[in-house]
C-alpha cells in the first residue's frame, strides 16, 4: 500500500480535515458545556449520524473512517461533560430494583378473620339452602301518605 499515492489522491480540504480529525483525536480537547448538552442528545446523534453517512457518500472513506473515531470521541467526552454517564451508573438495574420491592412488601399472611371467614362461609362450597314451607304469611298494611310509592 502506497502512502504517498493515498495522500495525493485526497484533496487539501480533505486533507485539512483528517488533520482535524487526528488531533481532535490524539489531543484531550474538551468539549464546550453548551455544545455538549447539544450533542449528548437523541438530534445531536442524529445529526452526528447523517454527517457519518454523507462523509461516506461524497468524501475519501479514509475521512469518513476517521470521523467515526471522532464521532466516538466526541460522544464520549460530551457524555462525561453533560453527566449523562454519572446518571447511568447511578441508576439502579431492575434486578436491584425487584430486590428492593421484594423487601418492601413482605409475604402477606393469612389473619384470623380470613381464617374464620374461609372456614365458616366459603362462597360456592356451601350447601345449597333449603326452602322451608311455614304458615306464615307477611301482611301489607296500608301506609297511608307515608310513602311515596302507593
Amino acid at each position: 500500500m502506497d502512502f504517498k499515492k493515498l495522500f495525493q489522491s485526497l484533496s487539501k480540504l480533505e486533507l485539512a480535515l483528517l488533520i482535524i480529525f487526528v488531533l481532535y483525536i490524539a489531543l484531550p480537547i474538551q468539549t464546550p458545556d453548551f455544545f455538549a448538552g447539544l450533542v449528548d442528545s437523541s438530534l445531536g446523534m442524529l445529526t452526528i449520524f447523517v454527517i457519518t453517512v454523507y462523509l461516506f457518500f461524497n468524501v475519501n472513506p479514509i475521512v469518513a473512517v476517521v470521523y467515526i473515531f471522532v464521532a466516538y470521541e466526541l460522544l464520549r467526552r460530551s457524555s462525561n461533560k453533560a453527566g449523562t454517564v454519572t446518571i447511568i451508573q447511578h441508576t439502579p438495574s431492575q434486578a436491584n430494583k425487584d430486590s428492593e420491592m421484594i423487601a418492601m412488601n413482605p409475604v402477606q399472611v393469612t389473619t384470623l378473620e380470613e381464617e374464620v371467614v374461609q372456614q365458616m362461609a366459603p362462597i360456592g362450597k356451601s350447601d345449597p339452602g333449603m326452602f322451608i314451607s311455614t304458615s306464615f304469611k307477611p301482611v301489607a298494611d296500608k301506609v297511608g301518605d307515608a310513602s311515596l310509592y302507593r
